[in-house]
């Protein structure tokens, strides 16, 4: 039988849901308000009822407040992909190479997938992902290059993206000025 816990653990964009089994990070869900739907949904999902536990989700939250500080650019975390399958697991998994501090469109990511103008589809995929933040879906923009909506959040994609900037720019390696 697979374990699965969970914790609740604030983020600066509000409270991140984390939900570990015995393979690795499950589900990480920003919340707005109680948890209980979401638990008992991702219970029946996993086919496990998860427990409170938060020194089993402790690794996840630890990755996540670096992330946060600035001073984590890649999560090294196991994924417990089972709530993720088929295109959705394969767009998802395409999203994961986009680098720190960069984004892509869903066109690109489409065709990243194998699936050249299943760009709607990646979309559902982003918005779909059990694993927000890990799985970096706020990378995912318009081809205009605007953000979008991110679940009806657009300012916590506003806010990973101008984070990941500020840090990008921070870190970059300084630009020798000729002639000075």
């Amino acid at each position: 039988m697979t374990t699965t816990a969970f914790s609740v653990h604030p983020t600066p964009i509000g409270e991140a849901l984390i939900v570990v089994t015995d393979e690795g990070l499950a589900a990480l869900h920003i919340k707005d308000g109680a948890h209980d739907g979401a638990l008992a949904q991702l219970g029946v999902r996993l086919g496990a009822v998860p427990r409170e536990d938060v020194d089993a989700t402790a690794p996840v939250a630890t990755q996540l407040d670096e992330y946060f500080a600035g001073t984590r650019r890649d999560f090294e975390l196991a994924l417990d992909w089972q709530l993720a399958s088929g295109f959705v697991r394969t767009a998802l998994e395409a999203v994961c190479e986009i680098p720190y501090g960069e984004t892509a469109s869903y066109a690109e990511i489409a065709i990243m997938a194998g699936s050249p103008g299943a760009n709607r589809a990646v979309g559902t995929a982003c918005a779909r992902t059990p694993m927000s933040i890990v799985v970096p879906a706020h990378r995912v923009v318009r081809s205009d290059g605007s953000i979008g909506e991110y679940g009806g959040h657009p300012e916590r994609k506003r806010f990973l993206l101008d984070l990941e900037d500020r840090v990008a720019v921070l870190n970059a390696p300084a630009q020798s000025v000729p002639g000075v």
